[in-house]
This record gives C-alpha cells, sequence and structure tokens, in this order.
C-alpha cells in the first residue's frame, strides 16, 4: 500500500533569468523519512531545497513552472502565508550561525519573534527542543552562557533546534555537516536519524557517503535534472542510470 506524499512535485521547473537551474522534477516525498538529494555543483540540488519553501522568492528575475504540494496545498498559490509556509518547512544552512546571545535565547528567538508561545510555555519549547536536536544534555547546565562559546559541531545542533523551536514540519537541511570534523559530523547524523521520528528531512549530503549512511531515499541530480530515485540502497548498489553510477564510483564530479 503507497504512502500519501508529504510533498508532491509535479513537473517543477526553475530558471535564473534565462538559466534553466530545475528541469520537470516529478517527485513524492513521503513522511517522516530523509530523503537526499545528492550530484555535483550546480547540479540543481540548493535550488531544490529552497523551492520548497520559497527561498528563491528572494531572488530577482525567477521564474518556475509545474506544481508543488504541501499535504495537498500548492505552495506557490498567491493566496499562501508566506511566513506560516517558512515555520511549517524549516531550513538549516551549511555554515551554523550562532546569534550573539545565550543558548536558550537563540532558541526562544523565534517563538519570542512570531510571538506564536506564551510566555510562561517558552522553558518548556526551548527544552524541546533542545532535547530534539540532541543537545540538551550537553548545554542544560549553561543555557544562559553565550552561545558563540559553543563547538561547531554544538552549533549546528544549535542551528537546528532553533528551527525546530518554531514547530516545523519539514526540516530542509543543505549541507548540514560540510565544515565540521568527523566526530561533530557523526552527532549531526545521529540525530537526523532521530529526528525523522517527528520530522520529514530533506538533506543535501556533505557527500555520496553521507547520503548513503542517513537517508532512507535519494535522489540524483545532475545538470538541473533529476536523474533517477528511490531507496537509498538501490540507487547506490544497483542505479539505472549509468550517469548516477559514474557519480557514486567517483569516474566524474
Amino acid at each position: 500500500m503507497s504512502q500519501a506524499g508529504k510533498i508532491v512535485i509535479h513537473d517543477f521547473s526553475f530558471r535564473y533569468d534565462s538559466s534553466p537551474a530545475l528541469r520537470n522534477v516529478n517527485l513524492d516525498i513521503r513522511p517522516k523519512e530523509i530523503f537526499a538529494a545528492f550530484g555535483p555543483a550546480r547540479s540543481g540540488k540548493t535550488t531544490f531545497l529552497k523551492s520548497l519553501n520559497r527561498l528563491t522568492d528572494l531572488i530577482s528575475g525567477t521564474n518556475h513552472t509545474g506544481t508543488i504540494l504541501l499535504d495537498g496545498m500548492d505552495i506557490y498559490d498567491p493566496s499562501v502565508d508566506l511566513t506560516h509556509l517558512r515555520r511549517r518547512i524549516g531550513m538549516v544552512f551549511d555554515l551554523p550561525i550562532s546569534l550573539p546571545m545565550s543558548i536558550f535565547d537563540n532558541v526562544a528567538y523565534g517563538p519570542r519573534l512570531s510571538k506564536m508561545i506564551r510566555k510562561r510555555r517558552l522553558a518548556e519549547v526551548v527544552e524541546k527542543a533542545l532535547r530534539a536536536a540532541v543537545l540538551w544534555d550537553e548545554v542544560k547546565d549553561r543555557l544562559y552562557t553565550s552561545a558563540l562559546r559553543l563547538s561547531g559541531g554544538q552549533q549546528q545542533r544549535l542551528c537546528i533546534a532553533r528551527t525546530l523551536a518554531l514547530e516545523p514540519e519539514v526540516l530542509l537541511l543543505d549541507e548540514p555537516c560540510s565544515g565540521l570534523d568527523p566526530i561533530s559530523t557523526a552527532s549531526i547524523e545521529e540525530t537526523l536519524i532521530q529526528l525523522k521520528q517527528q520530522y520529514t528531512i530533506l538533506l543535501v549530503p556533505h557527500n555520496v557517503q553521507q547520503a548513503s549512511r542517513v537517508a532512507d531515499r535519494a535522489a540524483f541530480f545532475l545538470n538541473g535534472e533529476m536523474v533517477e530515485e528511490g531507496p537509498t540502497y538501490q540507487v547506490f548498489a544497483k542505479p539505472e542510470d549509468k550517469r548516477t553510477e559514474d557519480y557514486i564510483t567517483g569516474r566524474f564530479g
């Protein structure tokens, strides 16, 4: 029995001015899975992620065709509230940027700004987000110290917690381990595997190996085309397209 898609993408293409970035992407993202989009630089992976919560709207001269549905809602419908959409689909970028304030205030920043949570619930929301990001035990005794004193891996998990505090349904992560050492990378990967129990996660991995370690399903992108997608073990062990096999085995990219 097939699962209904949390995100359903149909014939989606995207252009920057006259340059195509994505071509006719068709894809279903299932609830509570980790989906990895991998491929060489300039293959369309980051555009793909940013299209899912319309961060691409911030760039002038862009246009798209096709549809992206979130729980059946067309996210490009003119009536869509972008603030609400980006709360439902949160994004964590490659460089962890902690705000120059305490750990607690970093996580509380979004809920305070949006006035979505009453003050008396704030501590509960911060703890829940830090626990979900597998950071609580490391920082619970120093919540009011500067977040800038955290290690790189801890700061990246703090950025994940800051996004989770807004209570999203979908998490987008664009190379969240690109600047991290192997130990910190392993912590982030363990965190993602725990998070998929509650969230749908779309990941642009730091490298091919990361996709194979954490993703339930994966897609290979090349020159704006989604070459193939499927269960991760199938894409990596028995790719259907020779271009996928060549990339995975290091023949190019």
